[in-house]
């Protein structure tokens, strides 16, 4: 994920966490983790866009990892810090 945000994007922050140890025995866990995800982004590329639209092409990039098997990821999306 962090290789094609950083292509797509450009970002001046990037922060991916893999959070599913905190959904211990809450839906869409499984062992191993990979299931739930934080994105922190800041990038230009936003400029002009609003919220809604930042966080669509957040998840058009990483729609494959969200394909195969991603329960949930949560953005934090800017155009500035």
């Amino acid at each position: 994920m962090i290789t094609k945000l950083e292509a797509a994007f450009k970002p001046q922050l990037l922060e991916v966490t893999d959070e599913s140890e905190s959904h211990r025995g809450h839906g869409g866990w499984r062992e191993g983790g990979q299931t739930h995800f934080r994105i922190k982004i800041i990038s230009t590329a936003f400029e002009g866009m609003s919220r809604v639209a930042m966080h669509r092409a957040v998840n058009e990039c990483v729609a494959e990892e969200i394909a195969g098997g991603i329960h949930a990821l949560a953005i934090e999306a800017k155009s500035h810090t």
